[in-house]
């Protein structure tokens, strides 16, 4: 087929694909052109793309390539711009806004994590071997209660006594309350100058250490590190990164540079609530996990296999997804 008779054959197509092209861009019909069914751009948009393709590989004249090529670089554009829903938004916010965030605040993380692993570390080791520690830490009321929910003979594995009767469905919307609200109160912190962000990690580092280290004893050891380390790598990782946030929000306030206060907290916001909400995102998934998952009898091989399987996974998120080639300079 020479030119003239493939411009023949396919010319009402691609005037029918511009016509398309303008209804999407101005996002109003023409009066006196034909209406073409949006319904049908993306078969559209492949055939001209596979015309385009022709005319390259045929040698056909620049200016038909050129005219071709134009019209795949408008489809492109309108096909990608249809799909910039809430949930390519969301999706696109998942696999490549929010690691990529997490990795440009890197310092703000680690601190973040410091802060609260080193204390959970320090004083987990220490209510190891002080049997007693734990009691200048909560009350003898609060201890039995968590020797409680992780006796292995408890029908209800991780659920106090007055939640022992609540369905899974129930604990999970209880889980995504209490989680998010412990992100969002250390992300809030960082208000004062990052101060409450500080105290905050460290008292949940403490807090969760003490426990850890007090039911890392038989008969608790087994099902207690059975049942939180599965949904563990989403929960305490989403509590860094909460606290990361309301670090970058104090330091923002607290050294400013050439702005004003005020204006340099709002040049670091939207960096800190993309932290903030995508931490809230892991904290809805460690609920779903610590409420159906979790409490489920399983064997301890299979329950410590899944569990290294979620805290690899969230690590290599967080360090590989929504990188840029080996040419750019995102890290």
């Amino acid at each position: 087929m020479n030119q003239n008779q493939f411009e023949h054959a396919y010319r009402k197509q691609w005037d029918e694909f511009r016509q398309l092209l303008e209804i999407l861009e101005k996002k109003e019909r023409e009066a006196g052109k034909p209406e073409v069914p949006l319904s049908v751009f993306p078969q559209r948009y492949r055939q001209v793309c596979n015309h385009y393709g022709l005319a390259q590989a045929r040698h056909y004249s620049p200016a038909l390539v050129d005219m071709l090529h134009g019209l795949v670089l408008r489809g492109h554009r309108q096909l990608y711009r249809e799909k910039t829903g809430l949930l390519w938004k969301l999706v696109h916010f998942l696999v490549v806004g929010f690691p990529r965030t997490v990795r440009q605040h890197g310092c703000a993380f680690w601190l973040a994590f410091l802060l609260f692993y080193g204390p959970a570390v320090a004083i987990g080791t220490a209510t190891y071997f002080d049997s007693v520690l734990i009691y200048s830490m909560m009350g003898e009321n609060e201890v039995t209660s968590m020797e409680t929910m992780y006796n292995p003979n408890s029908d209800k594995v991780g659920r106090s006594l007055k939640r022992s009767s609540e369905t899974n469905f129930s604990m999970f919307g209880y889980y995504i309350l209490n989680n998010i609200s412990i992100g969002f109160r250390t992300f809030a912190g960082g208000i004062v100058l990052g101060a409450g962000a500080v105290f905050l990690l460290l008292f949940n580092g403490l807090m969760i250490g003490g426990v850890a280290g007090h039911l890392s004893h038989a008969p608790y050891s087994l099902t207690f590190w059975q049942f939180v380390l599965g949904h563990g790598a989403f929960e305490l990782t989403a509590i860094v990164i909460s606290g990361a946030a309301g670090l970058v929000i104090g330091y923002s306030i607290l050294r400013p540079g050439p702005y004003l206060r005020l204006d340099s907290l709002r040049l670091k916001a939207p960096a800190a609530l993309r932290l903030v909400m995508g931490a809230a995102l892991m904290l809805v998934c460690a609920a779903f996990v610590e409420a159906f998952w979790s409490p489920a009898v399983l064997p301890p091989s299979i329950k410590f296999s899944v569990a290294g399987v979620n805290w690899t996974l969230v690590a290599l998120y967080l360090l590989l997804m929504g990188r840029k080639s080996r040419n750019s300079n995102e890290p």
